[in-house]
C-alpha cells in the first residue's frame, strides 16, 4: 500500500480558482474605493486608513471580503476535501464531465491555498495596522495567482511547492540519520 496521496481532478482547483479570483477582483475594487486607499479631509492630511480606528479599518467592506477569503483559504488547508468550492465542483461540475486523462497530487494545490492564506493575511494585518494600499495590493496579488490559475491552468504556488520539493525543504520525507 503506496502512502502517496490520492490524485485529484486537476479541473476542481481552476475551478476553484476561477470562483476565488472573481471574489478578489470585487475585493480589489472596493479596495480602490474603500478606506485603504482614500486620502484624509482637506484639513488632515494623509491616509483615511491612517487616522481611521481599528474598528473602522475591520468594518471596511474590502477588509470583511479578505478576511472572509482568507478563511477559505484556510479551509482549504486544513480541510481541502470539505472547502466549498471543491464540493461545489465535485457535486454539480464532475459528474457532467468526463473523466480526467489525468490525476495530479492534491499536496501542490494545498500548498497553493497555505500561499494564498499567507498573502491575504499579510494585507489584513497591513490594513488593520493603518497601512495605505495594502490590502488592495494583497488582494490584487492574490487575484493575479487565482486568474492565472482559472484561465491557463498556471499554479503559482504549485510552482513554488515544487521548488521547494526540488530542494529537499518539503514534501519529501527525510531520510533518518
Amino acid at each position: 500500500m503506496s502512502d502517496r496521496p490520492r490524485g485529484i481532478d486537476p479541473r476542481g482547483p481552476r475551478f476553484a480558482a476561477g470562483i476565488t479570483s472573481l471574489l478578489l477582483l470585487v475585493d480589489v475594487f472596493l479596495g480602490l474605493t474603500g478606506l485603504s486607499t482614500s486620502r484624509a479631509s482637506e484639513a488632515a492630511s494623509g491616509w483615511a486608513v491612517t487616522s481611521a480606528s481599528l474598528g473602522q479599518r475591520a468594518a471596511d467592506p474590502a477588509f470583511l471580503l479578505l478576511a472572509a477569503l482568507a478563511l477559505l483559504f484556510l479551509w482549504g488547508v486544513i480541510a481541502p476535501g470539505s472547502a466549498p468550492w471543491g464540493v461545489l465542483y465535485r457535486r454539480l461540475i464532475a459528474p457532467r464531465l468526463s473523466r480526467p486523462a489525468e490525476l495530479e497530487d492534491p499536496r501542490p494545490p494545498r500548498f497553493a491555498q497555505g500561499v494564498g492564506l499567507f498573502v491575504s493575511a499579510i494585507g489584513l494585518l497591513l490594513h488593520l495596522a493603518g497601512v495605505p494600499w495594502a490590502l488592495p495590493v494583497a488582494a490584487a496579488a492574490a487575484f493575479a495567482a487565482a486568474f492565472l490559475n482559472a484561465a491557463f491552468g498556471v499554479c503559482l504556488g504549485c510552482q513554488l511547492y515544487l521548488v521547494l520539493q526540488r530542494a529537499g525543504l518539503i514534501g519529501r520525507e527525510r531520510p533518518v540519520l
